[in-house]
């Protein structure tokens, strides 16, 4: 057993990969204050204001870096489901992003809650809407990945829901913080080592 090496300006985190290959048994949803909104072909600007909102505190950058017409080619497809929580005035509050480009396949793209509404079991109520949307006819198997940079419950949660893994691997790429895509400040759990100061 040994340890690599991680660079300062990188950072490194374990993504595991869960998936469910049946559907789960009928089941009320959970009260909520909340709607979801599908969002049709929304605008790169639009989607990336909700992207950053939720996904900051975990290091989410992956889209935000996309060059536009990459972006707009994934979220105009008709085979990928955008979809916004909303609270009763209307403000977004979260999102979620289901994949079906993948034949028989929906994949959890993005699932998340922006960070005030953490811990207080609202994450049921939006998995019981994405299992509801995931599971139509032609669609086998759902799946979804997490990893170490997010909330420490998350896999805890994907399993408690019926998803079981199956893969593990290990990532590492430039701290988007260094490079200025996310705030110095952005999930201050995981310590910037790079750029001549540890913050």
């Amino acid at each position: 057993m040994g340890l690599i090496p991680v660079p300062d300006e990188q950072v490194a985190c374990i993504v595991t990969s869960l998936e469910m290959l049946t559907r789960p048994a009928p089941r009320p949803a959970p009260p909520s204050p909340f709607a979801l909104v599908r969002w049709h072909a929304p605008s790169p600007a639009r989607y990336k204001t909700l992207f950053r909102r939720v996904g900051e505190p975990w290091l989410w950058f992956s889209r935000l870096v996309m060059d536009e017409e990459r972006l707009r080619a994934i979220i105009e497809d008709e085979a990928v489901e955008i979809y916004a929580v909303t609270d009763r005035a209307g403000i977004e509050v979260g999102m979620l992003e289901l994949d079906f480009r993948v034949a028989e396949t929906c994949e959890l793209g993005f699932f998340g809650l922006v960070p005030e509404l953490n811990g207080q079991g609202h994450g049921g109520w939006l998995m019981h809407q994405a299992l509801t949307l995931a599971w139509r006819k032609g669609v086998a198997r759902v799946w979804v990945h997490t990893c170490t940079l997010d909330h420490p419950g998350a896999l805890r949660f994907y399993r408690r829901h019926g998803f079981v893994p199956f893969k593990r691997m290990v990532e590492s790429f430039a701290d988007p913080r260094l490079a200025g895509i996310l705030p110095a400040e952005a999930a201050p759990h995981i310590p910037v080592l790079g750029g001549g100061s540890a913050r």
